[in-house]
């Protein structure tokens, strides 16, 4: 499971610090905080989204970048991320079995119901896109595979959360609504509903809770050959796709594919 590690603390609780690399895993978190639509960003970012200490930057950057993860982009005086996170996205895209799988219907649904079809995981406190396959017949929203969504407020994340062990989902509940600062307990609300609405329905809903204009659906599925958890999502505007279109036409679809790729 995706461990959410705060990079200006020490070992996270429950882990055996005989065998966990904090230096590792600062650098790491470095290349994560990149966000989609960003290309550039400077040591003061870095500081800034991590909290560490800006000599701790000044290394890891330095390592990052000699081994080829970052590269300095000199009239700009910023970082951006290297072939090196490059290769490694690619390889994990090529492992993932279910996404060969899953490409050839997604594409047949979503020119069926005209609506973008996605498939991604968690990472962190995060859902990651693997794939989005966009309507060819009607405008539709999708966004690019490697793309961040907050398990909060996308459908996608509310799906996650729904499959948990209970005491799972509420540890990450709670690490949630403390990350989302004053709107965390609006937010962690919302997404028990949604949660709810997965144990009446068998998919979870985000109604322009991720985006004024963003209606979105998304149904679990397990992979069995590897028991990972992944999430199917489709979303459209709400100006042109209702509530009753997701739940009455778009869901029944969505539950009977991931049925299938399960």
């Amino acid at each position: 499971m995706p461990l959410n590690f705060n990079p200006n603390s020490d070992v996270p609780e429950g882990i055996d610090e005989r065998k966990f690399v904090v230096a590792l895993a600062r650098g790491l978190s470095l290349l994560r905080v990149f966000r989609p639509g960003e290309t550039l960003l400077g040591n003061r970012d870095f500081v800034e989204r991590t909290g560490l200490a800006k000599a701790t930057v000044n290394r890891l950057v330095y390592t990052l970048t000699t081994l080829g993860y970052l590269r300095f982009d000199e009239p700009a005086g910023k970082y951006a991320l290297d072939t090196g996170v490059l290769s490694l996205g690619f390889t994990l895209l090529a492992g993932v079995d279910a996404l060969e799988l899953a490409r050839p219907h997604m594409r047949a649904l979503a020119r069926e119901i005209g609506a973008a079809v996605s498939l991604g995981c968690r990472d962190g406190l995060d859902m990651i896109y693997l794939e989005t396959i966009r309507s060819e017949t009607a405008l539709t929203l999708g966004l690019a595979p490697g793309s961040r969504l907050s398990m909060l407020t996308s459908s996608m994340g509310r799906a996650y959360l729904a499959v948990q062990e209970p005491d799972v989902c509420a540890a990450l509940l709670q690490e949630l609504a403390t990350a989302a600062g004053k709107d965390g307990a609006r937010l962690v609300e919302a997404a028990r509903e949604s949660i709810a609405d997965f144990a009446r329905d068998g998919c979870c809903y985000s109604f322009r809770d991720w985006h004024e204009d963003v209606n979105a659906i998304a149904v679990p599925l397990r992979d069995v050959r590897n028991g990972q958890w992944l999430v199917l999502s489709s979303s459209g505007p709400a100006s042109s796709m209702d509530d009753v279109y997701f739940r009455e036409v778009i869901g029944p679809k969505l539950r009977a594919l991931a049925g299938r790729l399960a």
